[in-house]
């Protein structure tokens, strides 16, 4: 058994004799009830969005690199503590309940049995520096007593998965979470820790308006290169295909009619709705902006030919007919900055975030008691 203090500015763990820090730094601001009540209309369903939250945070600043990974798969460690954080235990057993979903995709990506072992190490990490987090978070959720979860903003999440993930069949849902070991009050337990993490980390965020104009064009002037765009077209298409016992001549017939009603004025999207038979024709044949490569030549050439908001006329390929047209289109170059200026305000806001979170994380943990085993 070994104990740390974690180093975060070297990113090494140092073995010392057991120590508890004095706790010092502001907490977050209190957490309006209005926020709660957005947070909600997320969907947390059961650990799904946590592992979400543990690979999204956990190795963007994650202390670990030195801790011990052991193997908690098989005797003895298959149960035990892996770690005290203030007052609470972290058994291998909630690390593998993480681990588990994601080990299949970890397995298809990686290319040998030496990289999946990799792999494995450092989910094991994540994991376990997330659970670390969640129990320091939600301490500093508790720190100011004003601060409550109500107790029906817990209900309605409970509720909504049962009728969401589980067909309003409570049957089903006790017999997961007793497949799991838990009973619904643990449950519950569990669903108010997951919303107060999701509030706290939100409260991270850094307004928009402390980015400027100045800020935003800067970025633009020295990451052009990222904003530039393909020539495109917002594609709308009709595709008439031939019935099992139809001839060639009244599929033919078929497109007179459709070309009739186009040059009638009926709306492009409605005729499709009427008549096309390819997947989007719910969607009035609407497949988004298309780039040059997306299509066969045969289309591509005709549809970057067509003006904005014209049709073809009907275009053979084998047994079927196409008819295509353009909505809008953009030219191939770089995008200009109004263009683009939402997305950098966005990108910007995200990186701010980051450094919020991280510098408030890097609190609690420096303030925090935590033995790993």
């Amino acid at each position: 058994m070994s104990e740390y203090r974690l180093d975060l500015y070297s990113f090494h763990a140092i073995k010392i004799g057991t120590i508890r820090v004095n706790k010092t730094g502001p907490s977050p601001v209190l957490m309006p009830p209005r926020l709660i009540k957005e947070l909600l209309k997320m969907h947390f369903s059961t650990n799904r969005n946590l592992l979400l939250w543990v690979l999204s945070t956990a190795a963007l600043f994650s202390p670990l690199a030195a801790q011990t990974i052991h193997n908690i798969w098989e005797p003895p460690l298959k149960h035990g503590i892996a770690a005290v954080v203030e007052d609470r235990i972290i058994t291998y057993e909630e690390i593998r309940r993480q681990m588990s979903p994601l080990i299949g995709r970890i397995q298809q990506d990686s290319r040998s049995a030496a990289e999946f072992e990799r792999n494995m190490e450092e989910l094991y990490l994540e994991v376990l520096q997330s659970l670390v987090d969640k129990v320091l978070v939600i301490k500093d959720f508790y720190s100011e007593e004003e601060r409550v979860i109500p107790r029906s903003y817990v209900e309605n999440e409970y509720d909504r998965i049962i009728i969401e993930d589980f067909g309003n069949d409570r049957r089903k849902f006790l017999e997961s979470l007793r497949s799991e070991g838990k009973n619904p009050r643990e449950f519950r337990r569990e669903l108010e820790e997951q919303i107060i993490v999701s509030v706290m980390t939100q409260q991270m965020r850094k307004s928009q308006s402390e980015i400027s104009p100045e800020k935003i064009e800067d970025f633009y002037n020295q990451n052009k290169i990222h904003f530039y765009q393909e020539e495109s077209v917002h594609l709308r298409l009709i595709m008439l295909k031939p019935f099992a016992d139809e001839s060639s001549d009244l599929l033919r017939q078929t497109a007179e009619k459709v070309t009739a009603e186009l040059e009638s004025g009926v709306p492009f999207a409605t005729v499709a709705e009427n008549y096309s038979q390819d997947s989007r024709r719910k969607k009035g044949g609407d497949w988004g902006w298309i780039n040059r490569p997306d299509l066969r030549d045969e289309l591509s050439e005709v549809a970057f030919s067509l003006d904005t908001e014209t049709y073809s006329p009907p275009i053979t390929l084998g047994q079927q007919y196409y008819i295509l047209y353009v909505e809008d289109r953009r030219e191939e170059g770089i995008q200009p900055l109004d263009e683009v200026r939402d997305r950098i305000e966005n990108i910007l806001a995200g990186k701010l975030q980051r450094q919020a979170q991280k510098r408030w994380k890097e609190r609690l943990r420096r303030d925090a008691f935590v033995k790993y085993y």
